[in-house]
């Protein structure tokens, strides 16, 4: 069951026992709170009151695996649990809110500092600081310490720290070392995904599709295409909507107009039925003959550790190890 369709039961549930889908407060922070906050740092909307009221939900993290290391929802919740909080919970909308309108409720306050990008990394079964690896499952939000202490704050003590919080000599002391943690994250977690991205399409692609060339590769936080990015699509005759996930490389062959999509894991994001199903109708829309899909693995260790309990490769995709890059597998099951 998906988070939504869990969201929508709660609701549901809620609602035929008479009783409400959310507390009023979390910790003692109602919306009235954070709206007075907001409008103190001159960055209120609706939207960002209720982003900022579900990020202090402290129920157990609706990522089971996160829950399992003791962390809650306020310790790190994805886009998609966030949006879901917001439409289906709060305003009991049967859809979560599109993972776009993100612009509009989250990066204004990450913009200042309040809103906070963070990883699990799965070796260290932590958050940390960053969104290192681009579309990652693992990428997440929080509300930055400093500014739950001024929402919890008494009356009367809130608003002189929130005007320390936001004079510019503070925000960029907060801003260069938010900057200093995710840059310290990307040294420990990127380098490994970025190598394996480069040696997907620079090793396992120059021998295994040589007449395909890369038009798009996924290495930085996943947040915007540059308009060179989209030239080069639109080139290929590929036309993105705001739903579209791009994969980690995207190739092209122009002579029979395919195009190939890889998947590089270090730590999850294979090339399943469901990412299969979705690029498919990818290639459909853009008018391509067809598609295929490659998932890469560092060692086969890791591919080892994912598939023992898995098993999610896609039938009919190919799999590679950058360790033994002679063998194309393909995955029939």
């Amino acid at each position: 069951m998906s988070i939504e369709d869990e969201a929508i039961e709660r609701r549901n549930n809620a609602a035929n026992q008479d009783a409400p889908v959310l507390p009023e407060h979390y910790s003692d922070v109602t919306k009235e709170r954070i709206t007075q906050v907001l409008n103190q740092i001159d960055r209120c909307t609706n939207n960002m009151v209720e982003a900022v009221f579900a990020l202090l939900c402290d129920e157990n993290n609706w990522n089971q695996k996160w829950a399992d290391h003791g962390f809650r929802f306020r310790d790190g919740a994805t886009n998609a649990q966030i949006g879901t909080h917001i439409g289906i919970l709060q305003r009991g909308n049967n859809i979560k809110l599109d993972r776009e309108g993100r612009d509009y409720w989250l990066k204004p306050l990450w913009d200042i500092g309040a809103i906070e990008k963070v990883y699990f990394d799965p070796a260290q079964n932590q958050f940390l600081a960053g969104h290192p690896i681009a579309k990652s499952p693992n990428s997440a939000y929080r509300l930055a310490p400093e500014f739950v202490v001024i929402l919890e704050s008494d009356e009367g003590q809130w608003q002189e720290l929130a005007n320390t919080w936001i004079r510019q000599d503070v925000l960029r002391e907060r801003l260069a070392l938010q900057a200093t943690q995710a840059q310290q994250t990307a040294q420990t977690v990127v380098s490994a995904h970025s190598h394996l991205i480069r040696a997907s399409h620079e090793v396992y692609a120059s021998r295994f599709l040589p007449d395909y060339r890369v038009i798009y590769i996924d290495d930085g936080d996943g947040d915007r295409i540059t308009e060179e990015q989209q030239q080069i699509l639109s080139n290929a005759g590929i036309t993105l909507t705001l739903h579209d996930a791009m994969p980690d490389v995207l190739l092209y062959n122009p002579l029979n107009n395919f195009l190939w999509v890889i998947e590089a894991v270090t730590s999850d994001g294979e090339v399943d039925n469901h990412k299969m199903n979705s690029l498919n109708a990818f290639a459909i829309r853009n008018n391509k003959a067809g598609i295929g899909f490659t998932t890469t693995y560092p060692t086969w260790k890791k591919a080892a550790e994912r598939q023992s309990s898995l098993k999610n490769l896609a039938n009919g995709s190919f799999m590679w190890i950058r360790e033994d890059p002679s063998r194309n597998i393909s995955i029939q099951q």
